[in-house]
């Protein structure tokens, strides 16, 4: 893919978003993560910058969806960082080293990214079976990791992403976050394998079901019959607010 600048006067200067946006899929829980387009082994959660003219959540909103083709997703704002060393400038410096970018001009393109930013974390959660993953100028390639495969990382996205897993397992009991893992439609064990994944460990049927229905944040459909119609397990969705 031919590298493609981006022009820093668009942007809002030296603020980025991070966005870790996470799945579920044959019982593991997955985060997206992107080969940069450039040689090297260069590996980051989503990235992207915000427009002069866009509010922040509208940005990490559109940076979702230029990686999944999906709008309107569930979107939580975690944490801001802003440490003075991110290890910027040695990634910077690695990459020009490694791919030969050696003339004045090249190297000026790359300027404004060496220089301190404070970056939004966001974390996403969404229904992995509706993704259509899309390649940015910024991408060679996406890729879903299992949470604990997860390569290294390029300068302090490693810690981001701990930050973001650790604040989705804060909310998910409060905020009920984790149902927007799944299908519109759902079965009470779909539900309690999420949770089994996240929170890595078994619940008693009976005990976890009644949890869930505690909640009150569950409409009940029809069954979703797949073979004798007594043992059928009920459908649910999220009730509409």
């Amino acid at each position: 893919m031919e590298k493609t600048i981006l022009n820093p006067q668009d942007f809002v200067k030296q603020v980025t978003i991070d966005c870790v946006i996470f799945g579920f899929e044959n019982g593991q829980l997955k985060v997206l993560i992107s080969k940069i387009n450039f040689k090297g082994p260069f590996h980051a959660i989503i990235t992207g910058f915000i427009k002069n003219n866009e509010d922040v959540e509208k940005a990490a909103d559109r940076v979702v969806f230029e990686r999944t083709g999906l709008k309107g997703i569930y979107l939580e704002q975690f944490k801001v960082f802003g440490k003075v060393d991110r290890q910027r400038r040695e990634f910077i410096d690695e990459l020009i080293q490694i791919n030969n970018l050696e003339s004045t001009a090249e190297i000026n393109d790359y300027e404004w990214f060496t220089k301190r930013h404070i970056s939004i974390g966001f974390y996403a959660l969404l229904d992995i079976n509706k993704v259509n993953l899309e390649l940015t100028e910024i991408d060679e390639s996406l890729t879903w990791y299992n949470i604990h495969e997860v390569p290294s990382l390029i300068m302090d996205n490693n810690e981001i992403l701990t930050e973001a897993h650790k604040s989705l397992l804060d909310d998910i009991n409060n905020k009920f976050t984790a149902f927007n893992l799944l299908p519109e439609k759902f079965t009470m064990r779909d539900v309690q394998d999420i949770y089994e994944t996240i929170f890595e460990r078994e619940y008693v049927r009976p005990n976890f079901q009644k949890k869930i229905l505690q909640m009150d944040v569950l409409e009940r459909l029809e069954k979703k019959f797949t073979g004798a119609a007594n043992k059928a397990p009920y459908l649910y969705k999220i009730k509409n607010t």
